[in-house]
């Protein structure tokens, strides 16, 4: 059997509390998981880190490597960058890559992996105009966006539901066919 490696990059947003739950169903459907997070959210779950790490079989990063350092991670064949913040989607989108995740996504565009943005913003960050032009950046540069129907949408401020992960890993299964 071939092994799928998926990088799964995440934001510091709420729902990157059920991250491990999300490995795991990832991981049922046959992919290899490398888990990236933003350094707030490394921040967020740094009590659970050594436990994703095992679970992953691989580091969880959150900063890039030394030069000539090997990488610790296989190949990916799929990204999925879930949930994005509103700052996550517009510095990938602009190219800002002081981040480990901007950085890994904006190469793997020339690098022309399959790719996937779910965004997690608030009906407030959604209606910042930035944030629709990063959107369609992103789309013209070959990412899957999973926003709107069918995808996430936006709640109100402070107002909590379900984050729609099952949205995500579809969308990763057909990006690895």
């Amino acid at each position: 059997m071939t092994t799928r490696t998926l990088y799964l990059l995440c934001s510091a947003a709420p729902p990157v509390f059920e991250i491990a739950g999300v490995v795991e169903e990832a991981q049922r459907r046959g992919w290899d998981v490398c888990l990236g997070l933003t350094p707030t959210a490394a921040d967020w779950l740094k009590d659970s880190l050594p436990g994703l790490a095992v679970r992953t079989g691989h580091p969880v990063r959150s900063s890039y490597k030394r030069p000539g350092d090997l990488d610790v991670w296989p190949k990916a064949d799929v990204i999925l960058v879930a949930p994005a913040t509103f700052n996550t989607v517009n510095a990938w989108a602009l190219g800002l890559t002081d981040r480990f995740v901007v950085g890994v996504v904006a190469e793997g565009i020339g690098k022309e992996i399959p790719m996937a943005v779910m965004p997690c913003v608030n009906s407030a960050y959604a209606r910042h105009r930035a944030l629709d032009r990063s959107l369609e950046e992103l789309r013209e540069m070959g990412v899957a966006v999973l926003y709107g129907p069918g995808g996430f949408e936006p709640n109100a401020p402070g107002e909590k539901r379900p984050y729609p992960w099952g949205v995500a890993l579809d969308a990763v299964d057909e990006l690895g066919r």
